[in-house]
């Protein structure tokens, strides 16, 4: 395959990017200076410019990060790319583009993992039909959402934000139209995404927004926070910024890694969370998004849990277990009820982890869609994997929106044989959605009208959403 250099200034210099099969790709981009040193714990500042002409065909560092536990390493990859560039950009468009749509995909990870440049997320099926795709990294777990006296909250909220601004101010320069922005992310990069439409001055920058399967709610400093005075104490050292910005950032892993050590999603540690805060984020997502006044596509998957759960951890869940993560969650018996007869067969392990997928991904999204007034269009993706006994589980449906089911990453979550057709499905309807606002299904609305994707043909069931009985009974989550 020929690659030809596309020589492309920016207002910071000029980028070598390359071109192959009609894509013009352009890696490794800063859209803000390294995070480190004095900008350690800092709002992420303006790049330097450079002289010379940057190669821009590989990515950038990752941003400093544990990988992955040894079940979940089986199914979701990691990268390690050394240094302290981490918050850059990388964009894929087509050839010649000119005033073209624009996605910004931000991927997910818990707010402590991932990276823009895992294979899954290759942006080339998007520019291949039309569209300028950008994804970014940005600063996660101590690093991006540590809650400490004397810094900024939300740090990794506010590299999307300036992200964001990246995008507007040069994405003409690669063929995209700026009025035309479409925000994108999975699990903690659905959050993201949720967060920049719930502020009016990102809101007002962007023209829609796609959540899959991200969490919605923010909670108040003193509860985010919790993970950060734990560390504290556990490094025997104060919960501020200057206590942290003294120490290595593989001190800071070394030491999440022991306090996260046996916790899962619904009990042990806790983890990295959004904080309410009047700078960075003024009002929850899962409050603020019912008046934002942008198409929404959103969605989740039918059986989230079993990637947080091996089938070995939900073997060993007993009806004890169950009734008492019930009792400190304030689900109602008649969830649990209707989780069973929707469910014929389950196990009490399957109960407590359809609860907990409704508890926290598709309760909150409906709401949310219930909601809203401006457009909003739901989806759900039930196709079960081979792999692990996963079923629809969180993160599967990634290879079929990004038309990757041939990438060996890819194959680690779906196994062989996936269905073509339906990747092509949830892609062109993606694509529908950046291109049109309309991803060719009916908004919700009052007949709660969603997308099933779950066979091997190429088109989804358009019915009303399924299981709503069981989301009616579930209490909204503390913040």
């Amino acid at each position: 395959m020929d690659h030809d250099v596309v020589r492309t200034r920016i207002s910071s210099g000029e980028l070598l990017g390359r071109r192959a099969d009609g894509i013009d790709r352009h890696l490794g981009i800063p859209y803000a200076a390294p995070p480190f040193g004095p900008g350690r714990f800092r709002p992420p500042q303006p790049v330097a410019p450079w002289s010379e002409p940057r190669d821009a065909d590989a990515f950038g560092p990752t941003a400093p990060q544990l990988p992955y536990g040894a079940a979940l390493a089986e199914i979701l990859g990691t990268v390690r790319i050394d240094g302290d560039d981490i918050l850059t950009a990388n964009v894929w468009s087509p050839a010649g583009a000119d005033a073209a749509p624009v996605v910004l995909w931000i991927h997910g990870g818990a707010l402590e993992r991932g990276a823009a440049a895992l294979s899954m997320y290759d942006g080339s099926a998007f520019a291949r039909d039309g569209i300028v795709f950008v994804s970014i990294n940005y600063r996660l777990g101590s690093e991006g959402f540590s809650v400490l006296d004397g810094a900024p909250r939300n740090l990794g909220i506010q590299d999307a934000v300036a992200a964001l601004h990246w995008v507007r101010d040069e994405i003409t320069t690669f063929g995209g139209d700026p009025d035309r922005i479409t925000l994108m992310g999975e699990s903690a990069g659905g959050a993201i995404v949720a967060a920049l439409l719930a502020r009016e001055d990102t809101r007002s920058l962007v023209r829609a927004g796609i959540i899959q399967s991200g969490p919605l709610h923010a909670q108040r400093p003193e509860r985010a926070g919790r993970v950060s005075r734990q560390l504290a104490k556990r490094l025997g050292v104060a919960p501020t910024r200057e206590a942290f910005a003294a120490l290595d950032p593989e001190v800071l892993l070394e030491a999440r890694r022991a306090q996260a050590a046996g916790s899962s999603p619904m009990g042990g540690a806790p983890g990295f969370q959004f904080a309410i805060d009047p700078e960075s984020l003024p009002q929850s997502p899962h409050e603020a998004l019912a008046d934002a006044d942008v198409p929404l596509l959103i969605g989740t998957n039918a059986d989230e849990y079993r990637l947080w759960f091996p089938p070995a951890a939900l073997a060993a869940i007993r009806p004890l277990k169950l009734l008492l993560a019930r009792l400190a969650l304030r689900i109602p018996a008649a969830a649990a009820r209707s989780v069973r007869a929707d469910h014929p067969g389950a196990s009490t392990g399957e109960v407590f982890g359809q609860l907990a997928t409704d508890l926290l991904l598709r309760a909150p999204a409906t709401r949310i869609a219930r909601a809203r007034t401006a457009p909003t269009y739901v989806y759900e993706f039930a196709w079960p994997s081979p792999v692990r006994d996963l079923g629809a589980a969180h993160a599967l449906e990634l290879p079929f929106v990004f038309d990757r089911l041939g990438d060996p990453e890819s194959a680690r979550i779906t196994g062989a044989g996936a269905p073509q057709a339906l990747a092509s499905a949830m892609h062109d309807a993606w694509v529908r959605f950046i291109r049109d606002g309309d991803p060719g299904w009916p908004a919700f609305a009052r007949e709660r009208t969603a997308a099933l994707f779950s066979g091997t043909g190429a088109d989804p069931t358009i019915a009303a959403q399924r299981r709503a009985a069981t989301l009616e009974l579930l209490p909204d989550l503390k913040v």
